[in-house]
């Protein structure tokens, strides 16, 4: 059962979403917040699995409320669904740590399978946000002599890790395809975040998406 925390300014948003989604016989709607600010307070006391976040709200907006959930809880996943699309809000959204950017008038089954994804570790965009994220954070190097890009700042075992992370791999699968010891792998992380200022693995996993495309485990 994935649990889940509803945060909207909107009364009739709340309700909709909350009439939808108790359809699916995984999901459980734990709690409803029309603020950031109380939707701190709820994820205190029920602990979500997921949270569907809106962004412009009163009190406190949900780049903000989210900031401060995944910096007390790492473990949160954060699903923003807005009526806006705009770079800032979306840009803002990821850097707190936020797992996807959704809009509210996409199919409701859509949302039911971004909602299982994200809480499976994947990351979700609504479409054409992935390729605007990329042109604003990151910069590409093609080479003339070979067919992979290369990212720029990072060693090439760095790379290899962008690349698994970009299909959800864990610390661990990581660590067994590539030869090495997990704290290594977690080092090489440290690392690409500190060299492309990132703050999670989500945002790896959406920029090493649109540089690498899909990748096996067993391609290195």
């Amino acid at each position: 059962m994935i649990r889940l925390l509803l945060v909207d300014d909107q009364s009739l948003v709340r309700q909709g979403l909350k009439a939808i989604l108790s359809l699916e016989p995984d999901l459980e709607i734990v709690g409803m917040a029309e603020n950031g600010e109380e939707a701190i307070t709820q994820v205190e006391a029920l602990q979500p699995d997921v949270i569907l976040m809106d962004v412009r709200m009163p009190v406190m907006n949900g780049a903000n409320a989210t900031r401060i959930i995944c910096e007390k809880y790492p473990q949160m996943k954060i699903l923003v669904l807005s009526t806006y699309d705009e770079d800032r809000d979306v840009s803002d959204a990821i850097r707190a740590g936020a797992k996807g950017y959704l809009l509210k008038d996409m199919p409701s089954e859509e949302l039911v399978k971004a909602i299982r994804c994200v809480n499976s570790g994947y990351t979700q965009l609504a479409p054409g946000l992935l390729e605007r994220i990329v042109n604003q954070k990151t910069e590409v190097i093609n080479s003339s002599e070979s067919t992979t890009s290369v990212i720029v700042g990072l060693t090439p075992r760095e790379v290899d890790v962008a690349k698994l992370v970009a299909i959800g791999a864990t610390n661990q699968e990581i660590a067994e395809n590539l030869y090495i010891a997990e704290s290594t792998v977690k080092t090489h992380i440290n690392s690409i975040f500190t060299r492309l200022n990132f703050r999670n693995r989500a945002q790896l996993a959406i920029y090493a998406n649109s540089i690498f495309g899909h990748t096996n485990l067993g391609e290195n």
